[in-house]
């Protein structure tokens, strides 16, 4: 069978299984956007014949990564808002409400090509302004799960004192609202595929009833999922129970949210019946440790949910507390954080991480038929990974294989070779094929200038401890 690419001679980690389903020296077929063929290098090169064959000697195939939550807009702001007790009150917000469309735009496409050159292909992105940033996966080649960032909190909600109930805007809710449809309408399914979308409510602490309840109606009618934060902080459960008088996920279960179509992201403040009910009700839970590490100084409960039944998967965030938007780092950060967290090493072992970044990531957004695994029929996303460089050497394949625990423990991401998508290198040899690197990162820089010239007023009113430090010369 004639095919478009054989990359032979390589270790293949399939995904396939329950493990990570490794083929010592494998090859992989590549026809048009789908995998043609997996298995042994001479199975492969027997079946297939093609214009184009790779000697991957020394190299890893193995799926490519999927970031299940990500507010790559948010990446304009990395690094303003940790090392604080309120990270988004005092921190992130006095910036937000400078942050224009266009920013967001540029911020977003810089986050993506950090992604792309740390092994991400699949980006399942929550932001505002998302019918500008779809634009840049298409310009870029990446594969998006995208939602619109739904709430009914006015740009300047920093101005609110802490511990104050939200004022909810029918009229800002609505036009996000619409920005949402208009996004399912126009771009699900679009770019032969690549661009799939959901529903984006921001939260149950940031939206009425009304609202909730109509974006779970259209949930059904659009027949997608909804990405949502729930439980992600301590402030969110101090506005329900002073709203309602009930818990977040007390109140998601009694307006039927707890289903197949929920994406729980963060599960923070969750407790463990609290996290077991949401595991048990088909829900899916998005864990984000760097995130949560750095802004809360919490460990999610992960663990817990994997052990009552739920799905899982990994996402980076937000760049403005999480700094990195990197999965290499949030497998890493996961599997210690839960060591350390039940003080027994042999807990979340690296192959578990491994499968929430890849297979388990795409069941929970619901992309397993298409990506997460490589196999024959799925579409050819992934990552060519090359294993001379120091942080992966020594290569040990018996009598144990230390090839799984050194990805997780030790990869950075520049390991990271090429990046296939969709069929189609969009970085070969660490340079990005699709766009200009050097200048989106000139043009995200004019973008964060602005914003801090602007922000600085604000900044001082909010009382960061990030001001004081700096007055203290302590950064």
């Amino acid at each position: 069978m004639k095919v478009n690419l054989i990359i032979k001679n390589a270790f293949v980690m399939t995904m396939e299984g329950t493990g990570v389903g490794m083929i010592e020296d494998g090859a992989i077929a590549v026809k048009g956007n789908t995998i043609a063929g997996v298995g042994r290098t001479d199975e492969i090169v027997q079946q297939f014949s093609a214009e184009e064959i790779i000697d991957a000697q020394n190299k890893l195939i193995m799926p490519g990564l999927i970031d299940a939550h990500i507010h790559t807009g948010l990446g304009i702001l990395r690094g303003v808002s940790q090392d604080i007790g309120n990270w988004m009150q005092e921190g992130l917000w006095p910036f937000m409400k400078h942050v224009t469309a266009e920013d967001h735009v540029n911020g977003s496409m810089m986050n993506i090509v950090e992604g792309i050159k740390a092994g991400t292909t699949t980006f399942c992105d929550y932001d505002s302004h998302m019918n500008e940033i779809v634009n840049n996966y298409v310009k870029v080649g990446a594969r998006a799960r995208i939602a619109e960032l739904v709430n009914e909190i006015p740009h300047d909600i920093g101005d609110i004192p802490v511990g104050e109930l939200y004022p909810f805007h029918a009229n800002i809710g609505e036009r996000k609202l619409q920005n949402n449809i208009k996004l399912l309408e126009e771009w699900h399914e679009k770019e032969a595929g690549r661009i799939t979308c959901m529903l984006g409510p921001h939260g149950p602490d940031m939206m009425s009833v009304e609202l909730l309840k109509e974006m779970k109606a259209l949930a059904e009618k659009y027949d997608t999922k909804l990405h949502m934060h729930v439980a992600q902080g301590d402030r969110e459960i101090d506005q329900m129970i002073k709203r309602y008088g009930k818990r977040s996920i007390a109140f998601l279960e009694e307006i039927g949210y707890l289903n197949g179509r929920l994406l729980a992201v963060h599960l923070t403040e969750a407790t463990k019946v609290e996290t077991e009910s949401v595991a048990k009700s088909g829900a899916a839970m998005i864990n984000c440790s760097g995130s949560i590490g750095i802004i809360d100084g919490i460990v999610p409960p992960i663990q817990e949910f994997i052990e009552a039944g739920g799905t899982a998967a990994l996402g980076s965030d937000q760049a403005p507390g999480n700094n990195c938007n990197n999965m290499f780092n949030e497998m890493k950060f996961v599997s210690i954080l839960n060591k350390v967290k039940r003080q027994d090493p042999a807990v979340f072992p690296a192959h578990l991480a491994l499968r929430l970044a890849t297979i388990e990531s795409a069941k929970a957004i619901g992309l397993d038929h298409e990506v997460g695994s490589l196999k024959t029929g799925k579409k050819a996303d992934l990552l060519l990974v090359n294993l001379q460089e120091p942080s992966l050497s020594p290569v040990i394949t018996e009598p144990i294989r230390n090839i799984v625990p050194n990805l997780v423990y030790s990869a950075k991401g520049n390991e990271v070779e090429s990046v296939m998508i969709d069929g189609r290198f969009i970085m070969k040899n660490r340079e990005i094929t699709t766009v200009d690197e050097k200048e989106i990162i000139k043009t995200a820089q004019i973008s964060a200038n602005e914003i801090s010239r602007k922000a600085k007023e604000d900044n001082h009113k909010s009382k960061s401890p990030l001001l004081q430090r700096m007055k203290n010369e302590e950064l």
